[in-house]
């Protein structure tokens, strides 16, 4: 993985210094090189940081064609490209380099922009046509890699980080509607929550030239309509199908010219992935794994017994709130997002420890419950479609029971309130209210009262779920579909690329200079599932049951029986006297919280002290709130917004 920036000018010559700039704030994304390419009339400019990982000594950056009128930056990996390089080479092309990243440029010399059918990966890139005046960037299908634009001053801006576009002289601000629109929990994957920043969307690609800019669509889901997604083939068939498409997966991934690691928690997915690729290497695999210092949510036990039954080495990275509170900004500060618990510092803090033990490549298992299905209210929206026509009181029963493991809240089901006036058009849209939606909507609801009076009259007047649907293409990627896949497509829209994989993944990853590979993304993995009957995903109240039996092989048999468990770190209100906790109480009373211009922050000083009369579970409900204040607090001061 590397660091990506771009200029394109119309009206005036790009500036060396702003450059040179925005490269240095992306110095952790590639600590092993940079370079940058301007062109003779310095209207375009193209910078890259570089993570070696493949083609150590040959593959730097920028890469032109043997005429000079192609440049291109990559940022991530292409896989299968030994077998692409043949082909260009049958083609007559004379490779100058051995790296993946090489590939692209020349595929796109062949086949224009629809060269993203033929790449296989987790990637972004800017190509520079000298020929055309055109400026091509592309995302990979799922938003693993960040891409964020701006247009300003008469210049178009393209960089991995929105810190990079701000070193490069767009102004830092915040976007208030952005701001609204994240606190409903369905941030549209094209916006930001900066002013006149957006992301090419996943799965999209960006044309920019003296005409403006374009984007266009290139992939989707595309689930099955319902009545065409009866089963083709038997179970057995999708489980087989599944082993060698994932595992094929895994072996690409494992291709580095660095050593290769897994993070490992006590769950299906990570155990998975490390099972199936000790498979295809002759010597134990490095595994990561961190241990909170509160027994509930520590998966450390059978985290090593995972690591014995596969033969890897493990190395336990112990957390302690000390170690929380100390890294808490530095990991906010390079996601660019607000979270909503500690699990992302603790991420940034295992992806430190990958570094120090000399790693800069990691498998890890993230996207698997967004395609199979794995959380709690994906199980609901299951039960509640009832496609196999279980009697009213299995159904309850079976709701009942996930209440009762407190894999639902009580707001989660089907109890009416406040939310359903907001969601009626969302009701009459889909035929059905996605159970993630409603507890987004819910959630909303209960801390609205701690934003100032103007923000919200602001906003009042605004359907927040109208306009994000309006980005849906709701007839030709949702109507007809089961209400279990229509669900899953709505939150691979926003929360997949906005928090799960720029918080957990890209952003505390490259922070440490660590590139994460996700075999459940590849994008033929997810094309297979995507086909899959719902009932395959989730089985009863079993999630993800295609994949466990596809992988029962290679985990143990404590985790093919566990249920999900969300990866979260331990409330901070737990533990009150504790530096994280204070971490909150001292910035929420602070100047600091004063400077945003969100929140009430009396009422916000009123909650911190109301916290010791909580209980357990009140303070488990409130430490999403509160995380995504003290993120905003440390956003607004570490990027200077306005």
């Amino acid at each position: 993985m590397c660091g990506i920036v771009a200029l394109l000018s119309n009206q005036r010559e790009i500036c060396e210094t702003s450059v040179k700039r925005s490269l240095a704030s992306l110095h952790h994304r590639g600590p092993d090189g940079q370079k940058y390419w301007i062109d003779p009339t310095h209207r375009v400019a193209l910078g890259h940081t570089r993570l070696s990982i493949i083609d150590l000594v040959g593959g730097e950056q920028p890469i032109q064609n043997a005429e000079g009128n192609l440049h291109i930056v990559a940022n991530g990996e292409f896989y299968d490209f030994e077998r692409i390089q043949h082909d260009l080479k049958r083609w007559g092309y004379q490779l100058q380099t051995h790296s993946d990243s090489e590939i692209a440029l020349h595929l796109y010399n062949e086949f224009g922009t629809q060269c993203l059918h033929h790449l296989r990966g987790e990637f972004a890139f800017v190509i520079w046509d000298q020929r055309n005046e055109l400026l091509f960037a592309a995302r990979d299908r799922f938003g693993i890699k960040p891409l964020y634009y701006s247009c300003y001053g008469g210049n178009l801006y393209l960089a991995s980080e929105v810190k990079a576009l701000f070193a490069a002289g767009v102004p830092a601000a915040w976007d208030y509607e952005s701001f609204w629109q994240s606190n409903h929990g369905i941030l549209a994957n094209d916006r930001t929550l900066f002013a006149n920043v957006y992301q090419v969307p996943p799965g999209h690609f960006l044309l920019g030239s003296s005409s403006g800019v374009q984007l266009q669509s290139y992939w989707d889901f595309d689930y099955p309509l319902a009545h065409d997604s009866i089963k083709q083939s038997t179970p057995e068939d999708y489980i087989e199908r599944l082993h060698h498409t994932l595992d094929e997966a895994i072996q690409l991934r494992l291709r580095a010219d660095v050593p290769v690691a897994c993070y490992l928690s006590g769950g299906l997915d990570s155990s998975a992935i490390l099972g199936m690729a000790a498979t295809h290497s002759s010597q134990p695999i490095q595994a990561f794994t961190l241990a909170f210092d509160n027994e509930a949510y520590n998966e450390e036990t059978i985290a090593r017994e995972t690591a014995a039954y596969t033969g890897a080495n493990l190395q336990i990275i112990p957390i302690r709130q000390s170690d929380l509170a100390e890294n808490f900004a530095d990991a906010v500060t390079n996601c660019e997002m607000l979270c909503i618990n500690a699990h992302t510092t603790a991420k940034y803090l295992l992806s430190r420890a990958a570094r120090n033990a000399g790693y800069k490549v990691v498998l890890t298992g993230e996207g698997a419950d967004e395609i199979f299905g794995g959380y709690a209210h994906f199980r609901q929206d299951m039960l509640l479609d009832n496609q196999h026509g279980q009697d009213e009181q299995t159904v309850q029963n079976q709701l009942e029971q996930l209440k009762q493991t407190n894999q639902v809240s009580v707001g989660l089901l089907l109890a009416e309130d406040k939310s359903s006036q907001l969601l009626n058009g969302v009701q009459r849209l889909l035929g059905f209210l996605p159970a993630w939606i409603r507890a987004s909507c819910a959630g909303h609801l209960k801390s609205v009262g701690f934003y100032s009076p103007e923000f919200i009259a602001q906003f009042a007047q605004h359907d927040i779920y109208r306009k994000f649907f309006n980005q849906i293409d709701v007839q030709g990627q949702l109507q007809g579909r089961e209400h279990l896949h229509q669900s899953l497509y709505l939150w691979s829209k926003t929360m997949l690329p906005n928090y799960l994989l720029r918080m957990l993944g890209d952003g505390v990853e490259m922070a440490n200079s660590i590139e994460g590979r996700v075999p459940f993304l590849d994008h033929k993995v997810v094309e297979l599932v995507c086909s899959m009957p719902a009932g395959l995903k989730i089985h009863g109240l079993i999630e993800k049951y295609v994949l466990r039996q596809a992988a029962q092989p290679f985990i143990t048999k404590t985790v093919y029986q566990r249920q999900k468990h969300p990866f979260l770190a331990p409330p901070s209100s737990f533990k009150p006297d504790e530096p994280l906790h204070q971490l909150i109480q001292d910035t929420l009373r602070s100047s600091d919280m004063s400077g945003v211009p969100f929140y009430n922050q009396a009422a916000i000083i009123d909650l911190l002290d109301q916290l010791p009369k909580m209980n357990a579970s009140q303070l488990t409900s409130i430490e999403p709130f509160l995380m995504r204040v003290l993120s905003a607090c440390i956003i607004h001061k570490r990027l200077k917004l306005t």
